[in-house]
C-alpha cells in the first residue's frame, strides 16, 4: 500500500514558527517519524510540501492510479481553496484532511474547512498523531 501525504504552505517553517501552535519539531522531524510508523504498519509514504496552490493541485491530480490514498494537510489553504477542494473532488481515492493544531479551537476563520467536505474524514488537533491515526486509518481500510 503506497499512501500520499502533502504538507501545505507554511509546513516548511515548522520548528521555527509558533511553537506553542504547532511544537518543536521540524517538517524533517514530522516526517521522519511518520516514515517509522508506516514502516511499522508495511506502508510506503511519499512526501511533497508546498507553499502553492497550483502545485498542491497538481500532485493532487497526478495521485490518481499511483496512491491507494491521500492524507493532506491543506494548512492555510483549508479554510478558502476551492480549487484545492475540487482537486480533491476529482479524484476517487480514499482522502483524509489533517491538522496539527485543533482548527476548531482557534479563530473563527480557521473553524470553516472547505476541503473536510470532500475527504473521508478530518483529523484534527492531535499534533504529529493526527498523521499516525490517518495512516491506522488506510492500515484497517486495507483490511
Amino acid at each position: 500500500m503506497k499512501i500520499l501525504i502533502i504538507h501545505g504552505p507554511n509546513l516548511n517553517m515548522l520548528g521555527l514558527r509558533e511553537k506553542s501552535i504547532y511544537g518543536e519539531n521540524t517538517l524533517e522531524d514530522l516526517n521522519r517519524k511518520i516514515q517509522l510508523y508506516a514502516d511499522t504498519l508495511s506502508i510506503e509514504v511519499d512526501f511533497f510540501q508546498s507553499n502553492s496552490e497550483s502545485d498542491i493541485i497538481e500532485k493532487i491530480h497526478a495521485s490518481e492510479n499511483i496512491y491507494y490514498g491521500l492524507i493532506i494537510n491543506p494548512a492555510a489553504y483549508t479554510h478558502y481553496s476551492i480549487a484545492i477542494r475540487d482537486a480533491l473532488s476529482s479524484i476517487s481515492l480514499p482522502k483524509l484532511e489533517v491538522h496539527l493544531s485543533n482548527i476548531h479551537a482557534r479563530e473563527d476563520f480557521r473553524k470553516k474547512s472547505f476541503t473536510a467536505a470532500v475527504c473521508d474524514g478530518q483529523i484534527s488537533g492531535l499534533g504529529l498523531n493526527s498523521y499516525i491515526l490517518a495512516l491506522h486509518y488506510f492500515h484497517l481500510l486495507k483490511k
